[in-house]
């Protein structure tokens, strides 16, 4: 069989290097890919927002499965397209996208099928948001940006003076685009963050084991936001009689909600949790695979990946048997550009990879990679790589990734040092 993954990221290359693992898998393509994917799998030269071009090439190579990484193509309907000419794609339509795409919608969801979120108020404009914070005691508060903004269109503010200049970056500064014209305001809440994924025919759950993500930039959970800095699993925040409560109270309900809003929803169904003192809490939903979550759970998992995807998008996933996962956990480090999350330069020549490649038990996801004229792999993004490794324990696994990440060198690179740092207090 054919596969196309779709997308340039660390997620897209753990994908393509799982599916290829597959006894299906006669070719893997990424679309575009990077200079990994480009090892692992088959580069193809079309960008993920190009739709029109992605149909054609999925049809001239008779594509068998469709697999769409970021969020941005589910959002202007690439699984309606692929399904309207007969093509299997694993993803949601346009219409169960806004689960991510707005937030306002998926709060307003939230709300109507009694999943535990944090109270909230939305508007249609900045100017109304701000007006409503001045009017009201100040207190903390979290501002989103309504639609995507690639993981940076959330600010945790202190106070009221903090929420307003969180307003006034989402109107002023272009990486938010339209995404910041309406906005939700909400209660902050307090505890521990937490992903838990499942994946879903619309009728059928396969959940997946928890993992936890590390958004902000800096060690200590300081900073500005990113797409994602490292994430382990499984995470011993979530435990076991809580993910069945997650499942039975959050994720199912969610399923049903979007069933009677008429968006059946297939794909990933993605929770990003904050563990509270009343107990987990939706914060916001994503619609496809994490980044980083992605890669500590392809690294985990055992069974055949293409068979689960397919089994997926033909309706047919109560009828596969249970996922089977590596008991080793994995952790996985991002190595970045300096700058970011902000502004950064590209182009530096990357150091140490075949020396990171013989650490044990470790596998080096690129992100932001590519290659330049004179064959060399160059950084070519924000987020760079994602050094992922197993381990009998989470401390061996976090040793493992940061002996790869110490090998590997480029003019500016960095990355947090306390990934999985959280998971260690719970060792017995």
């Amino acid at each position: 069989m054919k596969f196309l993954v779709v997308g340039s990221g660390g997620r897209e290359h753990a994908l393509a290097w799982k599916l290829r693992q597959s006894p299906l898998a006669d070719r893997v393509f990424v679309a575009p890919g990077n200079a990994g994917t480009a090892i692992d799998a088959e580069n193809v030269p079309i960008r993920a927002d190009d739709l029109a071009g992605l149909l054609r090439f999925a049809q001239q190579e008779k594509i068998d499965l469709t697999v769409v990484g970021p969020e941005a193509p589910l959002a202007a309907g690439i699984v309606d397209m692929f399904a309207g000419e007969g093509l299997r794609i694993f993803g949601p339509t346009k219409a169960a996208a806004e689960l991510e795409s707005s937030k306002i919608f998926c709060k307003h969801l939230l709300r109507s099928a009694a999943v535990p979120t944090a109270e909230f108020h939305t508007f249609s404009s900045r100017e109304e948001a701000a007006r409503f914070l001045t009017e009201r005691e100040d207190e903390p508060i979290v501002v989103k940006a309504d639609g995507l903004a690639a993981g940076k269109g959330v600010f945790v503010c202190e106070n009221r003076q903090q929420a307003l200049q969180a307003l006034e970056r989402l109107g002023k500064e272009a990486e938010f685009g339209t995404a910041g014209q309406r906005v939700v305001l909400e209660e902050r809440l307090h505890g521990e963050e937490a992903s838990v994924l499942a994946i879903t025919d619309g009728r059928t759950l396969v959940t997946l084991p928890p993992a936890q993500d590390h958004k902000p930039a800096y060690d200590g959970d300081r900073g500005p936001n990113t797409g994602g800095m490292g994430a382990y699993s499984p995470t011993p925040v979530v435990p076991n009689d809580m993910l069945h409560w997650i499942e039975e109270h959050i994720l199912v309900p969610t399923v049903h909600a979007m069933h009677r809003a008429g968006r059946p929803f297939q794909g990933v169904l993605y929770a990003g949790l904050i563990i509270t003192r009343q107990g987990p809490k939706v914060l916001e939903y994503n619609v496809r695979f994490g980044d980083p979550e992605c890669q500590p759970l392809m690294m985990r998992l055992q069974s055949d990946l293409a068979e689960v995807l397919l089994a997926a998008v033909e309706g047919r996933l109560d009828q596969i048997e249970p996922l089977r996962w590596d008991p080793r956990p994995a952790v996985c480090v991002v190595m970045a550009s300096a700058g970011y999350p902000g502004p950064y330069q590209k182009g530096f020549p990357i150091r140490g990879l075949e020396e990171a490649a013989n650490v044990p038990h470790t596998k080096v996801f690129h992100a932001g990679t590519a290659r330049n004229e004179q064959g060399q792999i160059v950084t070519a993004g924000g987020r760079v790589l994602a050094v992922t490794a197993l381990g009998d324990s989470i401390a061996q696994a976090k040793l493992y990734a940061y002996q790869a990440v110490k090998c590997i060198r480029w003019d500016g690179a960095w990355c947090r040092k306390d990934i999985a740092d959280k998971a260690l207090p719970f060792r017995s």
